[in-house]
């Protein structure tokens, strides 16, 4: 038997947040678990079977590199992040690739709900189908987030445009797409202040 297809997770970080408004802060660095919740994800990311870690950053950089000091993740700079969500996909997505994983986990940073656990069972989906179709989270049959994107995507991915993500190209592919039932955090991001609240979570206001 050979070996098991490898998955790499990348980390989507580089967004402008603007539904928080002109000064509600930056929503990656709301407070969950007493940390901010970017460095959360990262450290939810690093605890599962991946490969590595790939953090795509942007909008304020410095911050973001900030509060993941001392993790072991790769992070790398998308200098395009204003043109969309499409071009850190992209950023992220050639970057593990390069480094040799067979599936790309894109996990977006905005999602307190997403566990280790989750993760595990979306990796173990795509391995045990061989690498080959696309593994997405998914809430009472509705498709959600993260998911699992094959190498095989590498040019469909690398062509998307605009603030965008996978859910096009999911449904274009012509790939199998495998549905893993993980609950409510497969819907739940925080793009607003209330939503962080919502989700237990504290917003940190720009001084």
């Amino acid at each position: 038997m050979g070996a098991k297809p490898n998955v790499s997770i990348v980390v989507l970080a580089a967004g402008l947040a603007t539904r928080m408004g002109s000064n509600g802060g930056h929503k990656l660095l709301a407070m969950f678990d007493g940390m901010p919740l970017v460095r959360r994800s990262a450290l939810v990311a690093n605890a599962s079977t991946a490969l590595s870690i790939i953090v795509v950053v942007g909008h304020r950089q410095d911050d973001i590199r900030e509060v993941l000091t001392g993790l072991p993740v790769h992070i790398i700079v998308n200098p395009d992040y204003r043109a969309g969500m499409s071009s850190s996909l992209a950023a992220g997505f050639a970057a593990a690739v390069a480094d040799g994983a067979d599936g790309v986990l894109i996990l977006l940073a905005d999602m307190p709900g997403i566990s280790t656990d989750n993760l595990n069972q979306l990796i173990d989906a795509f391995q045990v189908a061989d690498g080959a179709p696309i593994v997405c989270a998914a809430s009472e049959g509705m498709p959600g987030n993260p998911v699992i994107l094959p190498r095989s995507l590498n040019d469909s991915v690398l062509r998307l445009r605009g603030d965008i993500g996978a859910r096009d190209l999911i449904r274009t592919s012509g790939l199998q797409v495998i549905e893993v039932e993980i609950g409510t955090a497969a819907l739940t991001d925080v793009d607003t202040a209330e939503a962080i609240v919502a989700a237990g979570g504290i917003p940190v206001e720009d001084c």
